[in-house]
């Protein structure tokens, strides 16, 4: 343990409802553990049933519980993102703000140093008259917040936003490339869209940004710098970072049933596929893509949900394809351990959605990367490591937004053939990038940050 009083630095801990948030957040909270702090996460029962194995330092992370109310429209007993679709998440906003008073009882009887939050914006109203700094964590890039959630953006209060608003990046953004483009802009156009009572999730967000004390953001100077100062110059802030904040290495090793098939491929031979946790294709789409990896003649590893319309994804394949691809490529529907299939000497090649997680597995990985982004955080993030880091691939879509076997077919040769110029370039830049973004640089972003969230507010 570090500091030897850091024990007395208790902090306060409230993300949003939503797994997405909460669990960098308890990963932030292991590593400040780590260094001796102690930390209260305060978060619903069910949240906490699915977080609790994650916490790795019980003496130092305590659970508390915050009882969601019931407000009319949010299904009953919904408690997290995760119990409600997405056009009903307005109403738990309402809900998470109608937690405050239990906040702010909690608040009075452990006497925090910090709160650390994000979309509870009345949080530096309670904290404060009672000299607590207030720290706004934010989860995703900064390219996430730079391109829309800042003063400049001059969101119109009173009725949506348009595509033709969002096609101009707001004035002074700093890159011409982390962008998004035509049909891609329809995907920031929830900003105006109502989060909790009478506001918007432009204005929640703003809000808490513009309030706290300082702003901190989970990424790397090296990555995100230029976007970083963008973001400190809009809110007259300091941005502290944390790095990208992964989880511990686990000490387990990659299932045997995968370690056996991989080790018989030739080193990085085997192109493996995954595109996170939530997202389930269309099931042309899905037939398409993995068609696309029998095109390619190469070796390969897909884990994906089954495609919307099937029970597994065994039932969704084409016609004759286990067949034809027998022996060199499987197809799986359940969870990998997706760091330890990267990290497999025979893996080669990563065709990823480029989710914030991912995104930092790839860069940390010996892989070529292959990108395929369905949403506006995921286009951003592959436009920093396709356009801006030239680490990494993008596949070209249809109009539509469709994904051709040939086009996935032939983004994966090009990064896999040995003689490819684009191969060959990608790998060089990866390689340096690798040696810039190490794990003592990402140790040394929680000792800055802590240093930071202790010195006084000016």
């Amino acid at each position: 343990m570090a500091e030897t009083d850091s024990s007395e630095f208790r902090i306060l801990m409230f993300p949003w409802f939503a797994f997405g948030h909460m669990t960098p957040y308890l990963h932030l909270a292991n590593k400040l553990a780590q260094k001796g702090y102690r930390i209260t996460f305060a978060t619903p029962q069910k949240a906490i049933n699915r977080l609790q194995h994650l916490n790795l330092f019980p003496d130092f992370i305590s659970f508390h519980v915050i009882t969601v109310p019931s407000v009319n429209g949010l299904p009953p007993g919904a408690e997290t993102a995760s119990d409600v679709p997405i056009f009903l998440t307005h109403f738990l906003a309402i809900a998470f703000d109608l937690t405050r008073d239990q906040f702010e009882s909690l608040v009075t009887s452990i006497k925090p140093k910090f709160i650390i939050y994000d979309a509870a914006y009345w949080i530096p109203e309670v904290a404060k008259p009672l000299g607590i700094k207030t720290i706004n964590f934010n989860v995703v890039s900064a390219a996430s917040i730079a391109i829309v959630l800042v003063p400049a953006r001059n969101v119109p209060k009173d009725r949506p936003i348009t595509m033709e608003e969002l096609a101009t990046p707001p004035p002074g953004y700093p890159s011409t490339s982390v962008v998004l483009r035509g049909t891609e802009l329809e995907t920031l156009l929830f900003v105006t869209n109502p989060f909790g009572e009478e506001m918007t999730f432009y204005e929640r967000i703003t809000l808490s940004m513009k309030n706290c004390d300082v702003i901190s953001i989970r990424t790397c100077y090296e990555v995100e710098g230029k976007l970083c100062d963008y973001i400190s110059s809009q809110y007259q802030k300091q941005v502290l970072l944390t790095g990208p904040v992964l989880p511990e290495d686990s000490k387990s090793s990659l299932d045997e049933r995968w370690s056996n098939w991989l080790a018989g491929f030739e080193p990085g031979s085997v192109v493996f596929c995954a595109f996170g946790s939530q997202l389930i294709l269309e099931m042309a789409q899905f037939r398409e893509l993995v068609l696309a990896f029998e095109l390619t003649g190469l070796p390969f590893f897909i884990a994906l949900k089954p495609p919307l319309g099937a029970e597994t994804v065994e039932e969704a394949l084409p016609e004759g394809f286990e067949e034809r691809v027998k022996g060199r490529g499987v197809v799986y529907g359940g969870w990998v351990q997706q760091p330890l299939v990267l990290a497999h000497p025979s893996v080669g090649c990563f065709v990823s959605h480029c989710g914030f997680g991912s995104m930092w597995e790839s860069l940390l990985s010996d892989c070529q990367i292959v990108l395929v982004p369905h949403l506006g955080d995921q286009i951003l993030n592959t436009r920093l490591l396709a356009d801006e880091m030239k680490v990494a691939v993008e596949v070209k879509k249809e109009e539509n937004g469709w994904i051709s076997k040939e086009n996935l077919s032939e983004a994966i040769k090009s990064v896999m053939d040995k003689e490819s110029e684009v191969g060959k370039l990608l790998m060089e830049n990866h390689k340096k990038w690798r040696e810039v973004i190490n794990p003592n640089l990402m140790n040394g972003y929680i000792d800055k940050f802590l240093q930071g969230v202790r010195q006084p507010v000016s």
